[in-house]
C-alpha cells in the first residue's frame, strides 16, 4: 500500500474528474492522500475535497510564490488547523527561483507558519527551492523542530537532506526521482534513513516516469515508491509500507482508515 503525501486534488486538471482519479487511486492501492493548500482565498475548495472521502486529508497554508494574496496569521492558521481534517500547515517555505527582490515577505509568512503550527501542534508542509540555507536557518531560529514536518518535492542536496533530519523533519519524494538525469537526487534516495522517508506526486505536476510530460496523479505515487525500492534495493511493498507508517507517525491527526 501507498500514501500520496503531497497533492492538489483541487486543482481543475484533477477536480473536474475527481471520482475518475479517486478511483484509479484505490485501484493502485494508494489508500491515503493529503490534499495540500497553496492560497488561503482556495482553502475551503481545498477542505470539500478532503471531507469528500475518509482517505483524503488537507493541510492549511499559503505558498510562497503567492505574493498579492491574503495573508496568513498565526490565529488564522491555527483556528483552520483545528478541523478534524486538517493535519498540517503549509504549503510554506522559501522560492528564490521565481520571484526575485526584496522577499522579506516571504521570511515573514514562512514565520508565521512555523509559530502557527508550534501553536496548534501540528506539522509542517515546507517547499524550498533556490533557498536552502535560508529555509534552514529560519527552521532554526523558529524552532520548527518543536512542529516537526516535511521538506516536500526535495530536489536538494544530502546534506540539506540532513540538516533537516537532524532538526527533526522528513523527506518527501516525487516523480523527480524517476527522471534518468536526476542524480544528485538518487543519491538522497539511497541515504535518507528510512524512517524519514515520505513519497509524493505533487499531481497534477511532476509525473513520474512511464507519465512524464502527462497530469499526474496520486495513482502514479507506486511509480516513484518503484524507483525508490530500485536505488535502495529493496522491495516495493517494503518502501510503501515504511512510507505509509512514516506518514501516520507524522501526521498524527490523521485518521486510518
Amino acid at each position: 500500500m501507498f500514501v500520496d503525501s503531497h497533492c492538489h486534488l483541487d486543482f481543475p486538471d484533477l477536480a473536474t474528474r475527481l471520482p475518475e482519479v479517486l478511483g484509479r487511486m484505490v485501484d493502485h492501492r494508494v489508500t491515503h492522500a493529503l490534499c495540500i493548500s497553496v492560497d488561503l482565498r482556495d482553502f475551503p475548495r481545498v477542505l470539500a475535497v478532503a471531507e469528500s472521502a475518509p482517505y483524503l486529508f488537507a493541510s492549511a497554508g499559503t505558498h510562497p510564490d503567492y505574493e498579492d494574496t491574503e495573508e496568513p496569521t498565526v490565529e488564522r492558521l491555527v483556528a483552520l488547523a483545528d478541523h478534524p481534517k486538517v493535519v498540517a500547515i503549509g504549503e510554506t517555505g522559501l522560492d528564490y527561483f521565481r520571484l526575485t527582490g526584496d522577499l522579506e515577505w516571504q521570511r515573514e509568512r514562512f514565520r508565521v507558519h512555523i509559530r502557527a503550527a508550534r501553536a496548534a501542534g501540528k506539522p509542517l508542509v515546507i517547499h524550498t527551492r533556490s533557498a536552502a540555507d535560508d529555509t534552514l536557518r529560519l527552521m532554526n531560529e523558529e524552532r520548527a523542530g518543536e512542529a516537526r514536518g516535511v521538506l516536500h518535492c526535495f530536489t536538494e542536496s544530502w546534506e540539506v537532506a540532513a540538516a533537516a533530519i537532524d532538526q527533526g523533519f522528513y523527506i518527501s519524494l516525487s516523480g523527480i526521482v524517476t527522471f534518468k538525469n536526476a542524480k544528485a537526487l538518487h543519491d538522497v534516495a539511497r541515504r535518507i534513513p528510512l524512517d524519514r522517508l515520505l513519497i509524493e506526486t505533487d499531481s497534477p505536476y511532476l509525473a513520474p516516469v512511464p507519465f512524464r510530460g502527462k497530469t499526474n496523479e496520486p495513482a502514479f505515487v507506486a511509480h516513484v515508491a518503484a524507483r525508490v525500492a530500485e536505488l535502495r534495493g529493496v522491495t516495493v511493498d517494503e518502501i510503501g509500507d515504511a512510507t505509509t507508517d512514516n506518514f501516520f507517525r507524522l501526521f498524527g491527526a490523521a485518521v486510518r482508515t
